[in-house]
């Protein structure tokens, strides 16, 4: 039925405005500006809100936001609008519950990641932040470094990990646990406490 709707409104003209705007002109613009994100949005949601079951129900919010403020007023990035908006509302999911877990959300600070909205000297920084953090990883001890690899960048879950290392899952823990302390150690200057682990 999307791609139907779609169809008859693709060559509907949608102009910025600060007055309201019709639906079927909002929902053009969601049709040709949003939709196209969903597979990058629902990695987002992924990657950021630990239960998955929740992701269909965020991904309709977020799709619910954003069509109401077009309505309002059409935002001139897209993307960006759209994972500002995503991020807003975890933020608010979080906020919402009494009792949040400390795993409810990968990590709060990454949620702006995704967002364009970054200035060069923002850029230029994060830059120089990326590179010592790979050179600060390239100094940790193999086993370390393999497991921090595999886990925070290439997202392996721990029983993948254990298993192409041939070590238990606790032992991975551990290794993880250890590996980003070394990794602190390493990043704010104090090396000597890498010698004689693995």
């Amino acid at each position: 039925m999307v791609e139907t709707l779609g169809t008859r409104l693709e060559g509907a003209e949608v102009e910025h405005s600060d007055t309201h705007m019709s639906a079927s002109a909002a929902l053009a613009w969601f049709l040709q500006e949003v939709l196209p994100l969903e597979t990058v949005l629902m990695r987002y949601l992924r990657h950021n809100w630990r239960d998955q079951s929740d992701i269909d129900d965020l991904l309709q919010d977020v799709y619910v936001r954003v069509f109401e403020a077009a309505r309002r007023e059409l935002p001139e990035k897209a993307k960006s609008f759209v994972f500002t908006t995503a991020r807003n509302l975890l933020v608010d999911r979080v906020r919402e519950r009494r009792v949040v877990p400390m795993d409810a959300v990968s990590d709060l600070d990454a949620l702006g990641v995704a967002i364009d909205t970054t200035s060069p000297d923002q850029n230029l920084i994060a830059r120089d932040e990326l590179r010592l953090l790979r050179e600060a990883i390239e100094m940790l001890p193999p086993r370390y470094r393999d497991v921090i690899v595999m886990r925070k960048i290439e997202d392996l879950p721990r029983s993948a990990i254990a298993s192409r290392l041939g070590v238990a899952e606790a032992t991975v823990s551990i290794y993880l646990t250890e590996g980003i302390s070394a990794l602190s150690d390493i990043v704010h200057g104090d090396q000597a406490n890498l010698r004689g682990r693995p």
